[in-house]
């Protein structure tokens, strides 16, 4: 059995229905990821790998991990702290903005909980996955510790995913993200960065001066998103173009590009080819968007789980 661990955080997602009730669920971008990873290719070992308190929360937190049929084995529930939390609101377009409460959220102090039993576990995994988030979020004193073990992980061959994922507000400057993006890259095997990755930290967006700006790492699969028209894969080198048709139903993008990943990563590990992996991300996160929330309900997916079989 395949096996993927995708780091980062889970937060509580409150979101105000239009009947003015608050909503409450979970979700997170590499979370968000491994469900629907999971719900795609439940035959894949699929773990989330974070720090949770033990207050009743972050219980409730790891039983929806349970409930999504994820490993839990590397989520570590010995921290003080609580679960982050941000609020999301969708405009009439389904662009969304959210609010966030997380400057104490134990997710920060996940390599605080990591030691080397740990880290010889992770080194079974086929795939690592995180994302900038996952980076920014990090106490900066246990950054190293961090990329020590994705060393490892590298050295015992274990591939690594990366999702930029770009959010200035997690980031005390650009240059900051500039300087662990690079050790990012440079230990990546496969990147899923959007065009507005690359326009927000580097001022870049032909698909060109992304492609140049990449030459110099070892990234042996890019799949640029372009938004929701295109996507862009390099793979060893050769290009492919693979168009998206955009949806005219939109409710709520949160979580388009995390969906997209994951359903992306289980179907290359599965031994699809790219461009048919490409249009099963593109068509779950299709049916996300057409949903509330970072997670839409599982029952949505019925005809993807019919194209997979």
């Amino acid at each position: 059995m395949q096996k993927v661990v995708l780091f980062g955080e889970c937060m509580l997602e409150l979101r105000q229905a239009k009947d003015g009730v608050m909503k409450q669920s979970f979700a997170g971008d590499t979370f968000n990821s491994a469900v629907y990873m999971k719900r795609i290719f439940a035959q894949q070992d699929i773990a989330f790998m974070t720090a949770v308190g033990q207050d009743t929360i972050s219980q409730q937190m790891v039983d929806a991990c349970t409930a999504e049929a994820l490993n839990n084995q590397h989520i570590f529930a010995e921290s003080e702290r609580n679960p982050g939390i941000y609020l999301v609101q969708t405009d009439d377009q389904g662009e969304r903005s959210f609010l966030y409460w997380r400057d104490s959220s134990a997710a920060k102090q996940v390599m605080q909980y990591v030691d080397q039993q740990a880290i010889d576990e992770l080194c079974k995994a086929d795939l690592f996955f995180f994302s900038g988030i996952s980076l920014a979020i990090l106490e900066s004193q246990d950054r190293d510790a961090f990329w020590s073990m994705i060393a490892q992980l590298k050295e015992a061959g274990v591939k690594i995913g990366f999702d930029p994922n770009y959010r200035p507000r997690l980031w005390n400057s650009p240059d900051e993200a500039k300087a662990e993006f690079a050790k990012a890259y440079a230990a990546s095997d496969i990147m899923l960065p959007g065009v507005d990755d690359f326009k927000q930290l580097y001022n870049i967006e032909t698909l060109e001066d992304i492609l140049a700006f990449c030459e110099p790492f070892t990234i042996n699969e890019m799949v640029l998103k372009n938004g929701p028209e295109s996507v862009y894969c390099q793979i060893d080198g050769q290009l492919t173009h693979v168009a998206i048709t955009p949806v005219s139903n939109v409710v709520d993008t949160t979580s388009a590009g995390d969906s997209f990943n994951g359903v992306y990563l289980g179907a290359r590990l599965a031994g699809r080819d790219v461009t048919s992996s490409v249009e099963l991300a593109a068509a779950s996160a299709a049916i996300v968007i057409q949903h509330p929330g970072a997670i839409a309900p599982s029952n949505a997916f019925d005809n993807i789980h019919l194209a997979v079989k």
